[in-house]
């Protein structure tokens, strides 16, 4: 998957997308499998990007299991009183019980740097499906599975006995565990649809194209392009070693004011060094080539790249996994 993180627009409609469709049963309340989260913040679980896993050097790094509360519980508010207490305007919607201190987006719409020039961004995340997952080499069930086929990575509940190693050992802290069924969980990258040629849910319902969806070797497709071809997508985080599958188009913001008001672009309002550290030293390069090509078209020419980005047609995202799932009479279990 790509994501092109210069179209986000943070409605969350792919968090809704994926949770009405895979995490409503019990034990399941506080999981989102699919997040979006404003950057720089400390996103969810709290401070991930600090709690280590994944590999260093090709050895595994030591990585921390992160909490419920790391991740923020699904608030319990009294619906009930408000709405059928008889109390009229004397009651207002509230948490109920002790007061949360975090929850998926906490920090929602604050980013950093200062007025005129503040910035933030929107950062969607599922599963990133690695090609070296740490999740599966940690498991001494061996319940992590990698299909051959596709490369999605998925966990066998009938094999895992809830020890959690996974959750230590994934970088990007998207496994989450089940205290119900004393299992662990995480994004399945929607492998039932992909299997009847449909897109994934969070990619179809996204109203911003953000999303593309297809095999990284299939030249035809938008993913080999954007990652290969112009190297213009790139991983989160590649110093974690997991070679992830899930890739962005980095950011760019609009210019910086000098304190008179003027235009200043004697640097960017984005920090490069903030960037770097998301996605590597290559995200440099990536930026002067959306940025050359954002000054073609500008300039009247056409960019073969700037139309791929676009999406004018909406099933070209997909390569290929462009099947109405409407279309489809779905078998409970499928």
């Amino acid at each position: 998957m790509v994501m092109d993180l210069n179209k986000c627009i943070g409605c969350q409609t792919c968090t809704m997308a994926c949770k009405r469709l895979w995490t409503r049963d019990e034990g399941m309340e506080y999981m989102w499998w699919n997040t979006v989260n404003t950057m720089p913040g400390r996103g969810t679980p709290r401070d991930w990007e600090q709690m280590g896993g994944g590999f260093a050097d090709g050895q595994p790094r030591p990585g921390r299991l992160p909490t419920r509360r790391d991740f923020g519980e699904a608030w319990d508010f009294n619906h009930d009183e408000v709405f059928f207490g008889g109390q009229g305007d004397k009651v207002h919607l509230q948490v109920k019980g002790e007061a949360p201190d975090w929850g998926p987006n906490w920090d929602e719409d604050q980013g950093a740097g200062e007025y005129p020039n503040a910035y933030y961004f929107y950062l969607p995340r599922i599963c990133n499906h690695c090609t070296h997952p740490a999740c599966l080499e940690a498991c001494p069930r061996q319940a992590i599975v990698k299909r051959e086929e596709d490369g999605i990575v998925l966990i066998d509940e009938d094999r895992c006995r809830g020890y959690r190693f996974c959750m230590e050992a994934c970088p990007y802290k998207k496994i989450y565990f089940n205290h119900q069924k004393k299992v662990s969980q995480k994004c399945i990258f929607c492998f039932p649809r992909i299997d009847q040629g449909v897109a994934t849910a969070c990619a179809r319902q996204c109203p911003g194209r953000v999303r593309f969806v297809g095999y990284r070797d299939d030249q035809s497709a938008p993913i080999w392009k954007l990652v290969d071809q112009w190297k213009v997508a790139l991983p989160l985080h590649p110093e974690f070693g997991t070679e992830p599958n899930v890739f962005y188009v980095p950011p760019i913001a609009p210019p910086r004011l000098d304190a008179d008001g003027n235009v200043d672009e004697s640097k960017p309002r984005i920090p490069d060094e903030y960037l770097v550290s998301l996605f590597g030293p290559d995200v440099l390069r990536a930026l002067e080539v959306l940025k050359g090509e954002m000054a073609k078209t500008r300039a009247g020419g056409r960019s073969e790249l700037m139309d791929l980005l676009i999406g004018h047609k909406w099933k070209d995202m997909f390569g290929g996994f462009d099947r109405d799932p409407a279309s489809i009479e779905w078998e409970k279990g499928a």
